[in-house]
């Protein structure tokens, strides 16, 4: 049977320790106790983990050998804010798929309170993804940055393939821009209403290549998931 897995809050290489929900829902549903085995994921690894001590807002224990794991899709998703309902499970499944890092982009067409309301969202936002995470059994985290405007956005990436998801674009397809065997990938998204002439034009000065996902027009959180599905795809 396949053990459950969870995500360390706190490790010295030896001993790992999980807190707060995390340690309740072991101690009061699981009700965990010594001696228990569980894979943990400390410091990035996946370890074989034995119950050490069990309270109802820690738990610790001890790391045994490293197990094998796959690594993270290698996908900077560059998502423009959109509805926080739609953008929260566009976000959970991207982690799920196996992302590797989502920064939240404030474009010149995300709705004004959406904009001024993301920064209070940021920590769900990552509390999604440790969640989703853990779930898919994944042995990291995606790292959620915070909202910025998009000229700070495309400062950040160091990918060495960046595509822009565009609806204009007809002719060259995801899966094709792909098929060199890119190392990384920035991916970007847009908001409903898509990106204004500026931005794509900030785009084209930081080389940014437009790709098309096909005919039909998506919403942004069903672009995320298709653009990723291909992304793992073509890179694993």
């Amino acid at each position: 049977m396949t053990r459950r897995r969870w995500i360390a809050d706190e490790s010295d290489g030896k001993t790992a320790t999980l807190q707060g929900d995390q340690a309740l829902h072991l101690a009061k549903v699981l009700r965990a106790e010594p001696g228990q085995i569980f894979d943990v994921v400390a410091n990035g690894f996946l370890h074989r983990a034995e119950v050490l001590h069990v309270s109802d807002t820690e738990v610790t224990f001890t790391l045994h050998e490293e197990l094998e794991t796959d690594s993270a899709l290698p996908v900077h998703l560059l998502m423009a804010v959109f509805k926080f309902d739609h953008m929260e499970w566009g976000i959970e499944k991207a982690t799920e798929l196996g992302v590797a890092r989502i920064t939240p982009v404030i474009a010149r067409r995300t709705e004004k309170h959406l904009a001024q309301a993301a920064a209070k969202r940021v920590e769900r936002w990552r509390r999604i993804v440790r969640e989703a995470a853990q779930q898919s059994r994944r042995s990291d985290v995606p790292a959620v940055d915070d909202p910025v405007m998009l000229k700070v956005a495309l400062a950040g990436v160091d990918a060495s393939v960046k595509l822009l998801l565009a609806e204009t674009e007809q002719e060259n397809s995801l899966r094709a821009a792909l098929l060199d065997g890119a190392q990384s990938v920035a991916l970007a998204i847009g908001p409903e209403g898509g990106w204004t002439p500026e931005e794509m034009q900030q785009f084209v000065a930081a080389e940014w290549k437009s790709v098309t996902l096909g005919p039909r027009i998506l919403r942004a959180e069903t672009a995320a998931i298709a653009g990723l599905a291909v992304c793992s795809a073509m890179l694993s």
